[in-house]
């Protein structure tokens, strides 16, 4: 099996469903605990995925075979800075090399709008999506936000 790794609008059937799966995957992390089909929809409600489309922005999905396996979202900050969110690669596909290819995507994507650096905030206990930056050449910044959720923040300049 391969991996493709293609624009697609963040409301396709395929996106709308992988979204719901990183929520519920970030949320039930944070939580300790499954997260409910209510908290999975007020948290998917109003989240600004619709600046994750042309001319604010990307989203991506990722397909292994034929199944939608990851997605990953760009949001563009000014002329030269994007954000990076919405990495993710459904369990039974990590370690699969998506997840890189996933950024390589976006990056891409990036370059296209004349971005020269992608920067994006994460949380401690998302160890592996942390790695993952790392490996890929996002280096660890001092905090250029103050969201409820952002300990880790990184940067990688194109």
């Amino acid at each position: 099996m391969t991996w493709t790794v293609a624009p697609e609008r963040f409301d396709s059937p395929d996106a709308a469903l992988l979204l719901r799966d990183y929520y519920d995957e970030v949320a039930s992390r944070y939580w300790g605990r499954p997260a409910t089909t209510e908290e999975i929809d007020d948290g998917l409600r109003d989240d600004g995925v619709d600046r994750l489309a042309p001319p604010t922005g990307a989203f991506l999905v990722g397909r292994y075979g034929n199944k939608p396996a990851g997605c990953v979202g760009l949001r563009l900050v000014d002329a030269a800075t994007a954000e990076l969110t919405r990495v993710f690669v459904r369990p039974a596909f990590r370690s699969t090399g998506g997840g890189g290819l996933l950024l390589a995507g976006i990056e891409e994507a990036a370059r296209a709008y004349g971005v020269r650096w992608i920067r994006l905030d994460t949380r401690n206990d998302l160890v592996e999506a942390r790695g993952l930056y790392a490996k890929h050449g996002y280096g660890e910044v001092p905090a250029f936000n103050r969201d409820l959720y952002a300990e880790h923040w990184f940067a990688k300049e194109l």
